[in-house]
């Protein structure tokens, strides 16, 4: 059993699991769902409106912050943590999913990745052992290996490179983290990144590698692209089943709640995605009943909250009716009032699923939340 992560409990022997993962700005209780912080801030929510909404980590993105506010200001105040008030775990993707997003803005190779600035237009190499370093100075207690991430549908000959790459920067993101220090006075966290696209060969081959390299933890990557739903619930049960039971695992860029539940139940620990944050600022809330658009002028005389029986601040303070208000107006706070709701459903929903496992009801949980929304996904 890992020092950092100790596994409680599993509803079954590669089904959901409950574990809590040590680190020191916080322990993360799993499952957990990291709200997306790209620049160090999720979006119109202060570090107060987190905690109260019961986030336990953030997310953070190392391209974002190195392009702005750069390293240097970062080092120079301390650390990403002083840096934006946030005393809990931080951890931050490598860039990698850069690779993939800014596709028409990189040129890869072997050896890493040259980025034209999405801001500036000016260039900027990523090399696995530069992002160790990168990762180093922003400070998050869990860092990401850099990989190569590609999109779906991709031919079989660009998944190989894709996963021989990705396999080659773990080794040198491992070996460069492995020969440096932290540099604020706290153990950091190196995760690596399987990929291998659809195809379940190259996975296998993929999770091999990654795992032979002995990180902390693991993370599935290449999901949530583009490819049919039934496909990322196979092969991310199959990836969960090659990884170490007793190390975190982690879905990257996974976050509807049905995807929760469906990939808890597949044996994965944790999660991030913008889900909630973006479609907040848009009108559209979560509940146990489904999601909702607050903008539909159903809604226009509604004196109910969100959720009856939802304890966020936007719940016990607004009506959906003064929350439409808002959003017609375009007012900052309906999408910031919005927001605190929705990472409060995601919060208390992963809790929930913890729970439910604990107690050995997972599957009832899982039943009673699609009864729950009608039986639809």
């Amino acid at each position: 059993m890992s020092d950092k992560f100790f596994l409680l409990e599993t509803d079954s022997p590669d089904g959901a699991r409950a574990g809590v993962l040590h680190t020191e700005h916080g322990e993360i209780n799993t499952p957990a769902f990291m709200p997306v912080g790209t620049y160090g801030a999720v979006k119109s929510l202060s570090p107060d409106d987190l905690k109260n909404a019961d986030t336990q980590i953030i997310l953070g993105n190392a391209y974002h912050l190195y392009i702005r506010p750069g390293i240097e200001t970062i080092n120079r105040m301390g650390g990403l943590h002083k840096f934006i008030g946030w005393d809990q775990p931080i951890l931050t993707d490598s860039g990698g999913y850069q690779v993939f997003s800014l596709a028409k803005m990189r040129e890869i190779d072997d050896d890493g990745v040259t980025f034209r600035d999405h801001v500036d237009g000016t260039k900027h190499r990523f090399t696995p052992s530069m992002v160790m370093n990168v990762e180093r100075t922003i400070g998050a207690d869990i860092i990401m290996a850099f990989d190569d991430c590609a999109p779906y549908p991709s031919s079989l000959d660009y998944l190989s490179e894709a996963e021989r790459r990705t396999a080659s920067w773990a080794a040198v993101s491992k070996e460069s983290f492995e020969s440096s220090e932290p540099l604020y006075g706290y153990r950091q966290f190196l995760f690596g990144i399987v990929q291998g696209g659809t195809q379940k060969e190259l996975r296998e081959k993929s999770a091999e590698k990654i795992v032979s390299l002995d990180f902390d933890g693991y993370a599935v990557g290449g999901l949530a692209v583009g490819e049919p739903e039934d496909i990322m619930y196979e092969l991310c049960e199959f990836n969960a089943s090659l990884l170490p039971k007793d190390k975190p695992r982690y879905l990257m860029g996974v976050g509807r709640p049905v995807d929760l539940i469906e990939c808890v139940a597949r044996g994965i620990d944790m999660f991030d995605c913008v889900i909630p944050t973006r479609n907040g600022r848009k009108g559209t809330v979560y509940t146990k009943a489904g999601k909702l658009n607050l903008n539909n002028s159903t809604y226009k005389m509604d004196e109910d909250p969100i959720e009856a029986d939802c304890s966020c601040s936007s719940c016990e303070s607004f009506s959906k009716g003064y929350l439409r208000h808002l959003f017609k107006m375009n007012e900052t706070l309906a999408g910031r009032a919005a927001t605190i709701h929705n990472l409060h459903y995601f919060n208390a929903l992963m809790s929930e699923m913890r729970k439910a496992i604990i107690e050995d009801k997972f599957n009832e949980f899982r039943d009673e939340f699609y009864l729950m929304r009608g039986n639809k996904k």
